[in-house]
């Protein structure tokens, strides 16, 4: 291995979440451009959260996009958006988190498989 190589990125890394504020484990969390799957509540001495950036979770996405109400289907890109409830939809203004491996119909929200960008 590369002698300047500080460390080895697994699939998961403890790190301080740009949002939520207070991220509780199985949370979608954004960490700058990158989202991801918080594997853990938010460390209250670190201040930082061990979130999973690859492989897939199940969690509530919502059937819109940036135009309204717009059915997802499997395979569509979906992101992560600050201040949206759930987070996570079909609105390209977030921050990309992965792939639906499940549809959701059109303004309707379900919990379903994503495949996490990574």
């Amino acid at each position: 291995m590369a002698k300047n190589i500080s460390r080895e990125i697994g699939n998961q890394l403890a790190v301080t979440v740009s949002h939520p504020t207070s991220p509780k484990a199985g949370d979608p969390v954004r960490w700058g451009d990158k989202a991801g799957v918080a594997l853990a509540d938010k460390d209250t001495k670190t201040s930082k959260t061990t979130v999973k950036f690859d492989g897939a979770a199940t969690i509530p996405v919502k059937g819109v996009n940036g135009g309204g109400s717009s059915a997802v289907a499997e395979g569509d890109s979906l992101y992560y958006v600050d201040g949206d409830t759930p987070a996570v939809s079909k609105k390209n203004t977030g921050k990309l988190i992965g792939y639906a491996m499940a549809a959701v119909g059109s303004g309707a929200t379900a919990t379903i498989e994503v495949r996490l960008a990574g």
